[in-house]
């Protein structure tokens, strides 16, 4: 879960962070190119992808899009500050978080710390229950393997994707904060004006919306959060 991929133009930065991801414990391999970070990518053997959106020849959106259709690896968007719409479009494609440039290497270590935490599964242990499937309705989670089944057919989600709706099934019925959602799945305190979670549950809708059902399993609780819908009890109107 250490090895990182960045495929960003500017040496210098990718030389700044492979030095400072190192002393973090990381193993950094860097690219300047889009078909290099695809091709690196790949050929496999990473755990995260620090991508830049600015890339010569083809945009960072082009080589995200490639990706996805080979791998879920988590995947961070370097993104200019200010431009929001990169960071919707990027995480609209599937990114699983951004990082506006400049920014700070150890708020970087800290996106990345928060995405292992969310894709390594607990140790069995006084924890079994944690790993144990979820079934709610059509939608089957399971934690340990973390794979969704919707009606028996294998839903995609990435990283981020997982977590929200795993952590919806587990409050399957209440309302889940939009802050709570930010600190347990993203890691960080919910900021102003950040649409990241509204794009991620947006897309997890998509996916996991019954064929041929125009309703919604994951509800918004206006100014509050979410809530995963409970099924009828059988028999009910």
């Amino acid at each position: 879960m250490n090895r990182i991929l960045i495929v960003d133009d500017d040496i210098e930065l990718c030389e700044l962070l492979t030095e400072y991801l190192g002393q973090e414990g990381f193993e950094v391999s860097s690219v300047h190119g889009a078909d290099d970070g695809i091709a690196q990518s790949a050929a496999g053997g990473y755990s995260l992808l620090v991508l830049d959106v600015m890339l010569p020849g083809k945009s960072g959106f082009e080589v995200l899009r490639e990706i996805r259709q080979h791998s879920r690896i988590p995947v961070i968007m370097l993104t200019a500050r200010g431009d929001e719409v990169d960071r919707i479009v990027g995480l609209e494609m599937g990114a699983d978080d951004y990082m506006p440039k400049p920014f700070n290497p150890r708020e970087l270590v800290a996106r990345i710390r928060a995405i292992q935490r969310r894709t390594v599964s607990p140790p069995r242990t006084d924890r079994e229950d944690l790993n144990a499937a979820l079934k709610i309705g059509d939608i089957e989670l399971d934690p340990g393997a973390r794979t969704v089944h919707r009606s028996g057919a294998e839903v995609i989600l990435t990283a981020v994707e997982f977590s929200f709706l795993e952590m919806l099934l587990r409050h399957a019925g209440q309302v889940v904060s939009r802050e709570n959602l930010a600190r347990e799945v993203l890691g960080r305190p919910l900021s102003p004006y950040d649409r990241s979670i509204d794009v991620h549950i947006s897309s997890l809708r998509r996916k996991i919306a019954p064929e041929g059902n125009g309703c919604d399993q994951i509800k918004t609780i206006r100014g509050v959060g979410y809530q995963f819908i409970l099924p009828p009890a059988k028999g009910a109107p």
